[in-house]
């Protein structure tokens, strides 16, 4: 059977946009083997827009709604993603590779003993089987990784696939897991960033490095972002900056943060240290503001100013807004 997995985060009851790019590449790759793209969702209940997964090629949708995964426990979720993958027969499985994939992905891969390909930003058919690009050594190469064996397991990067409208079915269907009877972890309490759009979703990051000098300049970020949409934009750190208590951990992009692939990434005042660049190297677009021409940064910037961010943070907001004041 050719048929394809997408594991769908959902969160106070509505699919996360990682969900719909899993689901959606899910579909592509189904398509190519000849088999159909399937979802599951689990919590405490239902996510109310299930069925709109339908919509990015999703052929069924299985809810796994049950008292016990609430809070989220990583044991008890993967045990009941495990029963769901071995009764439907599935060749691959597709994972968000976000803070909750990449912890539930490798416990579901080890119960059904399967390899595991992570954080992945390609996928491939080659001669009827699933073929994985995966960045290595702090991204400066990219491996190409083919399951030979067992159910191909794969957590993808969030913003490299693009979300497509394919139409299906998108009947959904609930699933009773067996009850968990081993001994579990679970989260006691879970923070939400002020509202903010967390970093590793957003289509554009603006970014900030120890160029800024402190964090009393960050509302000059802040305005650039502010400027572009809150709801599209947020902001992002250098290593440097958290460690030096300026910017909370959750906004750190690199090796030892949060690995992003946004439309666009602003780098101000950041040298481009390697576990920087290994963060956000795939994004699609990089623009990088730095007063230092041979800076490491605009070695991989697509556009680059050799300037002083305070001078030009200020104007790019302004220009920002006023070509959205003209539409």
């Amino acid at each position: 059977m050719s048929n394809i997995l997408a594991v769908v985060e959902q969160r106070s009851g509505t699919i996360r946009g990682v969900g719909r790019e899993v689901v959606s590449a899910a579909a592509q790759v189904a398509s190519e083997l000849g088999g159909a793209a399937h979802a599951v969702c689990l919590g405490s209940s239902a996510p109310e827009d299930a069925a709109s997964l339908g919509a990015y090629g999703a052929e069924l949708v299985t809810t796994v709604a049950d008292a016990s995964l609430e809070p989220y426990s990583p044991e008890r979720w993967a045990a009941a993603l495990a029963q769901v993958i071995r009764d439907g027969g599935y060749s691959a499985v597709f994972f968000g590779a976000t803070a909750q994939g990449k912890d539930l992905a490798p416990r579901v891969a080890a119960l059904l003993d399967s390899p595991l390909a992570g954080d992945v930003t390609d996928i491939e058919v080659e001669d009827g089987a699933v073929v994985f690009t995966r960045p290595v050594y702090a991204g400066k190469a990219f491996a190409r990784v083919r399951s030979e064996g067992g159910v191909a397991l794969a957590s993808l990067r969030p913003n490299v696939f693009a979300p497509e409208e394919r139409s299906a079915a998108g009947s959904v269907e609930s699933f009773a897991p067996a009850p968990y009877e081993g001994s579990t972890s679970r989260v006691v309490d879970f923070q939400a960033a002020d509202g903010d759009l967390d970093v590793a979703e957003a289509a554009i990051i603006v970014s900030g490095g120890r160029g800024m000098r402190g964090p009393e300049n960050w509302h000059l970020l802040e305005g650039v972002r502010d400027a572009i949409g809150n709801d599209v934009a947020a902001l992002g750190a250098s290593r440097a900056v958290v460690d030096a208590g300026w910017r909370p951990h959750g906004e750190q992009v690199g090796q030892t943060g949060k690995t992003v692939s946004p439309k666009l990434y602003m780098a101000m005042a950041i040298s481009g240290a390697i576990q920087h660049m290994a963060g956000m190297r795939t994004s699609q677009t990089i623009v990088a503001v730095n007063k230092d021409p041979d800076a490491p940064i605009f070695g991989v910037a697509d556009y680059g100013i050799v300037g002083d961010v305070f001078q030009v943070l200020p104007r790019l907001a302004e220009e920002i807004s006023r070509l959205k004041a003209e539409g």
